[in-house]
Formats: C-alpha cells, structure tokens, sequence
C-alpha cells in the first residue's frame, strides 16, 4: 500500500498535474483537482511543499479556492483563498530546497517540516460562496439552496424563471409564483419619495432582477439579501414588447422556511389541437375540491375561443405547469396563487 500510495503520488507529480494544468474548463478542472486531492494528498500542506515549479499561479489557485476544488483538503474556502500567498511561498521554498539538495521529494528520513499557518478568516457565508462559484463556473456548482424547498414551492405554485421566460406572457401582463433565493437589494424612491427597492434574485435555472413598490417589504428584502434568504415570490410579469424579456415585479414575498401548506391554485392555459386537450385530461391528477382549479382557452377555427372551466379539484404544482409547457397544442401556461374565497367570473 505505501508503495502504492508512492507510485501515485509520482504518477501525480510528474504527468497528472500538467494534465489538470491543461483542462480549460474550469468545472472539469475542479473535478479532476477535487478527485486526485482527495486520494493523493494528507493536506495543504502536503500538495503545495510537493507542487511541481511552474504549475500554479496565485490567480488559478484563487480561482480553484473558490470554486471548491481544495474542499478535501480544507473546507474554509475563504481561508484557503486568503492564504494564496502563504501557500505560494511554501511551494517556492520547498521547490528551493529539492533544487539545493537539502531535502528529497518525500522529506527524507527524520525530517519534519513546519506546518503551514493559514490565514486567519471566517468562513465566507453562503452567499459570498455562491457569488465564488458563480464568478468561476458561470453557474453554482453546489445545488442550489432553494431546491432544499422545492416540494412546498412547487406545492405552491412556483416555477422556474426559465420555465416563465420561456412560456412567455399571456396577454402582455399575467401573474405568477416564483421561489428565489435573495442575493442583493439596494432602497430607492419613486418620483412620489415613497421607499422602494430592485432586488437580485437566483434559482437554479438563472438570475433575475425585480422591483417591489411595496413598502412593507423593503427592509425585509435588506434584511434577506444580507442572509440569503430563499423567499417565495408572488410576481406580475408585464410585457409591453414581446421581443423583450419581461419585467418582474414583486407583489408579495414571504421566506420559504416559513410557508407550511400549499395554497389554493389557478392554472390557465390555452388549447389549440384536440390531442393535446386528451394529453390534458390525461396529465392533470386529482385532489382535493377547491384547492386547484383549471381554465382552457380554446381555440377553434371558428374564433369564438371559449373559456371552459374544467374544474377546482386538481392538484396542481410548479412541476405540472413545466410538464404542460412541452405538451404540443398547449400554450401560454399560467400558475398562480388565488386569495381563499376569490372566484373568477367566466364570461362567454
């Protein structure tokens, strides 16, 4: 096994790492680092008195920091990133010594060297840690913390922000849900000097930016992006140009961790193909009376395009509302929560 170990450790040294040196993609190369680290290497210490001349810079090995590859190794991201510099000397030193013959590649017998003093720092929040991933990879490496919620989201009507880019909006102005994590807010005034504040948001799917006029909320968005909290968003998308994404603005907010149950639902949709009304009929699964309800604009070569009411004991959820999406036939597809004991009047 120690010899084993040996081989390795060389096969490492002198092939694998200007292997990894040479991956330009910087996910793969965290991966292959995160591997090779794990199963090669007692600690920091040990890679970097061991990196060969010439195989890392400060600025890669910032950039593997804070994208996770030395986690293995040492999970403080943050302390391994401040500590480029200690642990770019120890390289140097240690690759001066084998130069000078003082010490061999292993230590040599009886020789114990001085462990490395990292910086001293706290561990970077979850939310410094994602913007690190998100600066390296161009997307979050780690799942990301609002899919912890995704049952009770998706219970409520959340969907995607890619999913509602992509569905596009009904009308110009349609309502929706969405679940985000907050990762910036910054306050501001109307023309009227009433408080106001433009959010950034992230799911899995991407980043988004809203506005929320709504006073209430404003210090409790500071107080979320400062905690990353993942939030449960009731939205109005208005799309004046359809060449243009929509914008989103806040009507209603409230953390994750506090929503218990799912809320009474409204999902609208509209039918061109009879196939896909069977698909319909087909894809939407039973529940519990009043708790989901179901309107289809169809539309007919006639022109009439009624607004059929095809019931309020469905169970309906983000999930579905995606599904549906991809069904052929069946366009512009909107979830969203209904206040309890509101009714829509269908007018034929």
């Amino acid at each position: 096994l120690r010899w084993f170990s040996m081989l390795s450790a060389i096969v490492f040294l002198g092939v694998g790492y200007h292997w990894i040196k040479s991956i330009r993609s910087v996910p793969v190369k965290v991966f292959a680092f995160s591997f090779l680290l794990l199963n090669l290497f007692a600690s920091l210490d040990d890679l970097f008195r061991r990196l060969p001349p010439g195989s890392m810079n400060r600025r890669q090995l910032e950039a593997l920091a804070g994208a996770g590859a030395f986690d293995s190794l040492e999970p403080n991201r943050a302390q391994v990133f401040a500590s480029a510099e200690i642990l770019m000397g120890a390289a140097d030193a240690a690759m001066r010594e084998r130069e000078s013959g003082q010490v061999g590649l292993f230590g040599g017998d009886g020789h114990a060297e001085p462990s490395l003093r990292l910086a001293d720092v706290e561990p970077w929040s979850r939310t410094d840690q994602m913007a690190q991933e998100r600066d390296n990879f161009g997307f979050y490496f780690a799942a990301h913390p609002v899919e912890q919620y995704r049952a009770v989201a998706s219970a409520n009507g959340a969907r995607s922000f890619a999913g509602l880019m992509d569905s596009g909006v009904s009308g110009g102005r349609s309502a929706a849900v969405m679940a985000a994590m907050v990762e910036g807010a910054n306050k501001g005034k109307t023309r009227k000097g009433a408080d106001f504040v433009r959010a950034d948001f992230s799911d899995s799917s991407g980043q988004f930016s809203a506005a929320c006029f709504e006073e209430s909320l404003v210090e409790s968005f500071v107080k979320w992006a400062r905690e990353g909290t993942c939030v449960l968003l009731n939205v109005e998308l208005d799309s004046p140009n359809p060449d243009e994404p929509p914008r989103v603005t806040v009507r209603g907010a409230r953390p994750l961790a506090d929503v218990k149950s799912a809320a009474r639902m409204r999902l609208t949709l509209e039918v061109s193909e009879v196939e896909a009304l069977r698909t319909l009929a087909l894809m939407l699964p039973l529940g519990e009376k009043g708790k989901g309800e179901v309107l289809a604009r169809l539309r007919t070569p006639s022109g009439s395009d009624p607004l059929v009411r095809l019931g309020d004991a469905f169970l309906l959820d983000g999930e579905l509302a995606e599904k549906l999406q991809d069904v052929p036939g069946i366009a512009k597809v909107a979830l969203s929560a209904q206040p309890s004991g509101r009714h829509l009047r269908l007018v034929a």
